[in-house]
């Protein structure tokens, strides 16, 4: 332990073996300490330097000429008499290892190093230095030299007096360094490379143009091509004129330039378009009609506007008439699942002789899947209505929006929003694509858009359009096309031929009315299908049962037991259960409505299960206080109502149900409850109620009746106002059952409890 002068580097790092010209004056010191120092911190571990020669510096100051030998542990520190800090220190020599792992540990350090100087460019005289030195020690300081070591790794390493641990430590370090250089050199020769290759291509590519002008083979200009596709594309002026100047730009840029091939793309997507090319419509009503009729049954609403939209195109052009761009078709059509509404546009296209695209919206949420992205975008593409009517290699196709009303919108804009241009013949002749940017004309096109409701499409939209309800088919007309198009498809799919298999119009019957409940017939031919495969897997088995006639027990075996049953009978037989009509996403169906009561210490409450909406609980509110306010009227004995809680439950309690319309089915199950009067097992009712006891009119009853009507019930009680809807229902059905309007409550129960009145003294007791 020696007492030396303490000398401070600020952000310097001196090591052993290094030697140093400092400012300072070491009058009457052999020996000093050097110390790094980083904003005033100290660091534990110095470097013992001797002082080799004093100097005068420039100026006319003292300076030393100072040699590192060796590692000093600084310990007190104290002030001599000259004022100068001085500190004990301990000197630390370095061992010298002769363990296998300081030897590998070396041979590592000097191959890192050596493959670091070869990619810096050393001429070799540093490597032979290293080489120079044989102790590990001072090997691993030469890490201190290193300009690539931060002031805190030099540090460490001078504090690091295991000599093993330095040496590992300074390996560290270089191999870190050498991984950086590696990657430093393998980016420059990519750049370089690639360089290269682009000005090898300019240079061959010039060459090239050059070759072949004086071969007289080619004009120079790399749009030759482009140039013959705008031609025949037949644009109109302003669509050609943004396609020249966009190649125009393309040949002033060269191919080898960065936008040249969004360019190239623009234009191939530019010139695809059909903008000359149009289908020869078959103008002839009775010829459209006819296809229309022998590829759906049904569905007149929808033929007649397509055969109406023929017949006055034919006028026009026989009268030389102009077209008038605004008078496109844009129909929508609305109903349940499973009723053809789909496969109505591929016939409607079919029957006009025009090209047909399908384009599903269901779950569609970015605006530019209509609208296309701009084309300062990477991967921009056009919208698609472009790709359709690029698709269709025609300017007039039938395009069917599938799923409208399922659109959905995000962050990423609203798709419906972008369809108010489309669908609004008085705007969409000047359509105009995000990637295109160029005017379109549209009205020559037929949309054909389908949904299941109507409530989920915007206002502005829904306005837009020209609305054809699909109410759902009666079982006559599912009948017939099962008959006429399911039977004969499943049969066909099923490898069956028309003479192997049978089935008259009472087995269809009895598929469709014990096996499904729907407002289409997508189920229906699904089971048609489970009973063809079965009858198929009979005949590969057994041919000589050829042919096979489809009977009751074949319907059995391959559906199983009865899955549909008409329970209004039992459900009506006790009193407070009301049988009502209701609209559903799938169509109309049969809903029950039961009520009872239970005693308790307070009277007048209400419970409502069946997971019903605010609406529907409104309406069963409003119904307890018209029962309760004209008890006297309806023959209810007023004390039934104290200390009674009264429960109103629609069955299905897992379905969410919600609206007006089943207000007087409410009233009707809860008087039939407290007049012990059961209702009339064949009737269906449907209407809103109000506090004072009328009957407000409701929506969708062509729906309600139909399934009324499947249901097997005979009588329907509907509002006064709906009467006239009444001819939208089906002519055989009109017949089979009995229509009673009114306008009032008392109506109502006059027609739908049974005449014979039930004392109420068992709901007393």
């Amino acid at each position: 332990m020696s007492s030396l002068l303490l000398i401070p580097l600020d952000d310097t790092v001196v090591f052993p073996t290094m030697d140093v010209t400092l400012p300072v004056d070491t009058a009457g010191e052999d020996r000093v300490l050097l110390v790094p120092r980083h904003e005033g911190e100290y660091a534990s571990v110095g470097t013992i330097a001797t002082v080799a020669q004093r100097v005068r510096l420039p100026g006319g100051g003292h300076g030393a000429m100072l040699e590192g030998i060796a590692r000093g542990v600084a310990g007190a520190a104290h002030t001599d008499h000259a004022g100068r800090l001085r500190v004990e220190v301990e000197e630390r020599v370095d061992d010298v290892p002769v363990d296998g792992r300081t030897r590998e540990l070396e041979r590592e350090y000097r191959a890192t190093v050596e493959e670091i100087l070869e990619l810096r460019g050393d001429d070799g005289r540093i490597a032979s230095w290293v080489r120079a030195i044989t102790e590990p020690g001072p090997l691993a300081d030469t890490s201190g030299y290193a300009p690539d070591l931060t002031f805190e790794q030099k540090v460490e390493l001078l504090g690091t007096l295991d000599v093993t641990e330095r040496l590992q430590l300074a390996l560290t370090r270089q191999r870190e360094r050498l991984a950086e250089l590696q990657v430093r050199k393998r980016i420059r020769e990519d750049v370089e490379e690639g360089a290269a290759k682009q000005q090898r291509e300019y240079v061959l590519r010039k060459q090239m143009e050059s070759i072949r002008r004086e071969l007289g083979e080619d004009d120079g200009t790399v749009g030759e091509d482009y140039r013959a596709k705008i031609a025949e594309a037949g644009m109109p002026d302003a669509v050609r004129e943004q396609a020249e100047r966009e190649l125009n730009r393309l040949e002033r840029s060269g191919e080898q330039s960065g936008e040249a091939q969004m360019i190239r793309t623009y234009l191939d997507v530019l010139t695809d378009v059909p903008w000359n090319k149009r289908s020869e419509d078959t103008l002839d009503p009775t010829a459209t009609r006819a296809q229309l009729d022998a590829d759906h049954a049904g569905l007149d609403d929808v033929k007649d506007r397509i055969v109406e939209y023929v017949a006055v195109k034919k006028l026009r052009e026989e009268r030389g008439i102009s077209a008038d761009k605004r008078s496109g078709a844009i129909l929508t059509l609305i109903g349940p699942p499973g009723t053809g509404k789909t496969s109505i546009g591929e016939s409607i296209a079919r029957a006009m002789g025009r090209e047909f695209v399908r384009m599903s919206l269901g779950g569609v949420r970015d605006e530019a899947e209509i609208r296309g992205h701009r084309r300062t975008y990477i991967g921009a593409l056009p919208g698609r209505l472009v790709r359709a009517l690029r698709d269709a290699g025609t300017m007039n196709p039938v395009i069917l929006l599938d799923e409208v009303d399922k659109v959905g919108a995000d962050w990423r804009g609203d798709p419906s929003a972008a369809l108010l241009e489309v669908l609004d013949p008085a705007q969409n002749s000047t359509f105009r694509d995000h990637y295109l940017d160029v005017e379109m004309d549209l009205s020559e096109v037929v949309f054909i858009a389908t949904a299941n409701q109507a409530e989920t499409i915007p206002g502005p939209l829904l306005d837009r359009m020209e609305v054809i309800r699909f109410d759902g088919y009666t079982v006559e007309e599912k009948v017939s096309i099962a008959r006429d198009y399911l039977f004969a498809r499943q049969r066909e799919r099923n490898g069956l031929r028309p003479e192997e298999v049978v089935a008259d119009d009472g087995i269809l019957r009895t598929v469709i009315a014990e096996y499904t409940r729907e407002a289409g017939v997508r189920q229906l031919e699904r089971e048609l299908g489970k009973v063809l495969r079965k009858t198929a897997t009979r005949i590969a088995t057994d041919e000589s049962i050829v042919p096979v006639t489809i009977d009751v027990d074949a319907v059995r075996d391959a559906l199983g037991r009865q899955k549909v049953f008409h329970e209004a009978a039992q459900r009506t037989a006790v009193p407070g259960v009301a049988t009502g009509l209701s609209v559903t996403g799938t169509g109309g169906d049969v809903l029950f409505i039961e009520a009872n009561a239970t005693k308790t210490s307070k009277g007048g409450g209400l419970q409502l299960t069946g997971q019903l909406g605010d609406v529907m609980k409104e309406s069963a509110r409003i119904a307890l206080t018209f029962v309760r306010a004209h008890a006297e009227e309806l023959g209810i004995d007023p004390a039934l109502f104290e200390e009674r809680e009264f429960h109103v439950h629609v069955p299905a309690g897992a379905i969410p149900k919600d609206g007006p319309s089943a207000g007087i089915t409410m009233t009707t199950a809860l008087s039939s409850l407290l007049t012990g009067r059961p209702v009339k097992h064949t009737v269906g009712m449907t209407g809103e109620v109000t506090l004072q006891g009328r009957v407000l009119p409701i929506g969708g009853l062509k729906q309600k009746v139909l399934a009324a009507h499947a249901a097997g019930l005979t009588d329907v009680i509907l509002p006064e106002r709906n009467r006239g809807d009444l001819d939208d229902v089906p002519a055989d059905v009109r017949e089979a059952m009995t229509f009673h309007p009114v306008m009032t409550v008392a109506e109502v129960l006059a027609l739908a409890l049974e005449p014979a009145p039930k004392t109420a003294e068992s709901l007393a007791s």
